[in-house]
């Protein structure tokens, strides 16, 4: 391979899902098989560069490889457009192309007879142009232009059924969160290329040259821990939005409100996994920084905690895996803050396989039984053994049961916590018991339990016949198939290795913590199985037995109406005090208090203009007198 068309390679892979956005918005927004196959073809050309790049340098190494052009150039302050090719950033090449492949094929069947085809293919791969210049910027400026621009091409396909208001207001509450969110991270951003310059040296966005410059300056003495501390939790807010972290991640249940394959990219590959994976990339900032790590990784065991719970009071199988996506990111994000970006890495990276298998699997029954509500489902193990068994196989994966992917990664963050943080460890424990509880609930009632009615039917705007409950088109199932082999055998691939590079070997699996970790799991699939394993369960257990603490789940701790509250305060009573303001001051005093003074002014001044000789003579005279003796004064 040339050295021509390595260099050429990160803009081809970046580029192509780019081109097809356009090219379909501009020729084939009337053809949609063809828009199907360009956006397909688009991605497959990213996953082609980006395994293509993972061969070369696996082969050849001399990793990391920096290209870089001037985009922004202006007295004291220059940007580069480039890319930064490391262990990290090839992984991270090869999860979002990868997974983001698989969900373009099960697209082509999920979304079939659906009247705006062509429009979701190209929000689909302007969403997956917008991750990718993600993880290939090197530096602050350009990965902020393409966070941005994920945050719209999310808003595009949560929203993307907009003639429903549910679907209109969840793109918007994403959207509007988000903001929120990235106020913080760009100031965090300008902070952190303040501080750069600290001492006499050339201030930069560049996260190479940043992670030399920060720790040197700090070294020296001329970096305060505060200081530190302040851009590392700046920065930190960006991954509390995008990464669905407490008490943002608000905006990541209703996003279900999307096309199921939307959910899957969402929650596998490309924006809630665009957090750990900026949190890793700027490591540099926070890793010496005690007291920052402590609050990253409190965020992330609550979060765990709270999704976890809210996951077991919920009935419609998109939120059971929308709260299970939070809980496992936050996971991820309690391993960053105990110090191993590494182990979150490895937990992201199963996790994208495991949750699009889940996703696209749930995907699969709500297409052939038209209903997201697990009472409404059940005997999919006749009806549809491919995606009931590939089902099966994400489950015990997110569970953490040996030898399925995710147990690895998880028990490294159990590790890690039992390690560092016994209180932390032992909330990260209960969790994955609370995980192993609320998806044994999940799959004794909707895959393994007895077929049940479809009361209420619907075709999430494309065509469904309800009549026909049977298997998945082959183009949705061969998806399927696919992850599940990643999920089942994704610990055994040697991922964490790759990203430690050729000196760096796993931690041996520490026995006690895996034993506990195992147990935790089996445990809550035990008691789901007591729980729901029978066959004439008709209705919830848990709305009896937790009487006024599942009201409390359901209503989501009643977070949502804290902040709907909090909205409120500031449209009603705050802007009636900025109404008053803006009135009796800004108009009253200064509009037209300048009015009234200029009126008066004028008032004045034309009384000076009588229009007779006489007057005009005597100002005359009176003013060369006043002069006169002006000058002799003076003299």
């Amino acid at each position: 391979m040339t050295q021509d068309l390595i260099h050429s390679l990160p803009w081809i892979v970046l580029f192509s899902p780019f081109i097809a956005a356009v090219g379909i918005c501009f020729f084939l927004m009337k053809s949609p098989k063809a828009a199907s196959r360009l956006a397909l073809a688009g991605i497959l050309v990213s996953l082609g560069g980006s395994v293509a790049l993972f061969l070369h340098h696996s082969a050849h190494g001399g990793l990391p490889v920096e290209t870089a052009y001037r985009w922004i150039e202006i007295a004291g302050l220059g940007v580069d457009f480039g890319f930064l090719i490391d262990r990290l950033s090839l992984l991270m090449l090869l999860v979002v192309t990868g997974v983001s492949s698989c969900i373009f094929f099960y697209s082509v069947g999920y979304m079939k007879g659906d009247t705006s085809f062509p429009r979701y293919f190209a929000s689909l791969s302007f969403f997956a142009f917008s991750m990718l210049g993600i993880v290939l910027a090197n530096n602050f400026v350009m990965l902020f232009v393409f966070w941005e621009l994920v945050a719209v091409s999310s808003y595009l396909l949560i929203g993307f059924w907009f003639e429903k208001p549910s679907a209109a207001d969840a793109g918007n509450k994403a959207f509007i969160v988000n903001r929120v969110a990235d106020f913080g991270f760009v100031l965090g951003i300008f902070y952190v290329w303040m501080l750069s310059g600290i001492g006499g040296e050339a201030r930069s966005f560049d996260f190479t040259q940043l992670s030399s410059t920060l720790p040197g300056l700090s070294a020296k003495g001329l970096l305060s821990s505060h200081a530190l501390v302040i851009a590392s939790l700046l920065v930190f807010c960006g991954v509390v939005g995008k990464s669905a972290q407490f008490p943002l991640y608000i905006w990541l249940p209703d996003a279900m409100e999307g096309p199921t394959p939307v959910s899957a990219l969402i929650h596998a590959a490309t924006m809630v996994a665009a957090g750990v994976y900026l949190m890793s990339r700027c490591f540099f900032l926070v890793s010496g920084v005690p007291q920052a790590l402590e609050w990253i990784a409190g965020i992330g065991a609550l979060t765990a905690l709270l999704a976890a719970v809210l996951a077991v009071a919920q009935n419609d199988i998109k939120k059971i895996l929308a709260y299970s996506t939070i809980s496992q990111l936050g996971y991820m994000v309690l391993a960053l803050g105990l110090g191993s970006s590494t182990v979150a890495m490895y937990h992201l990276t199963t996790h994208a396989f495991f949750k699009a298998l889940l996703f696209l699997g749930a995907g699969a029954m709500i297409h052939s039984l038209g209903t997201q509500d697990i009472w409404e489902m059940g005997g999919l193990m006749k009806r549809m053994p491919v995606t009931a068994i590939t089902f099966l196989v994400g489950t015990a994966a997110l569970c953490g049961i040996p030898p399925f992917s995710g147990f690895f990664s998880k028990d490294e963050i159990l590790a890690l916590a039992f390690e560092h943080h016994k209180i932390l460890y032992g909330v990260a424990l209960f969790t994955a018991f609370l995980t192993a509880f609320y998806m044994g609930r999940a799959i004794w009632i909707a895959v393994l339990g007895p077929q049940r009615p479809i009361k209420h039917a619907h075709s999430h705007g494309h065509n469904h016949d309800s009549e026909t409950h049977g298997e998945a088109p082959l183009i949705m199932r061969v998806p399927l198939v696919i992850l599940a082999v990643l999920a089942a055998g994704g610990g055994f691939i040697g991922i964490h290795e790759f990203i430690l590079g050729e000196h760096g070997h796993a931690a041996p699996l520490k026995l006690p913590v895996a034993a506990m970790s195992i147990a935790a799991a089996l445990s809550g699939l035990a008691i789901a199985t007591a729980l729901f394993g029978r066959k004439n369960l008709s209705v919830d257990p848990l709305v009896k037995r937790l009487g006024q603490v599942y009201t409390f789940i359901v209503n989501k701790y009643y977070l949502d109406d804290f902040f709907s509250a909090l909205a409120g305060f500031f449209q009603n009573a705050f802007a009636k005090v900025l109404f008053w303001f803006d009135w009796n001051v800004v108009i009253q005093r200064g509009v037209n208090g300048a009015a009234g003074a200029t009126s008066r002014v004028a008032s004045l001044v034309r009384r000076a203009q009588t229009g007779r000789v006489q007057d005009y003579a005597f100002v005359f005279g009176f003013g060369f007198v006043a002069l006169v003796y002006f000058v002799l004064l003076r003299a």
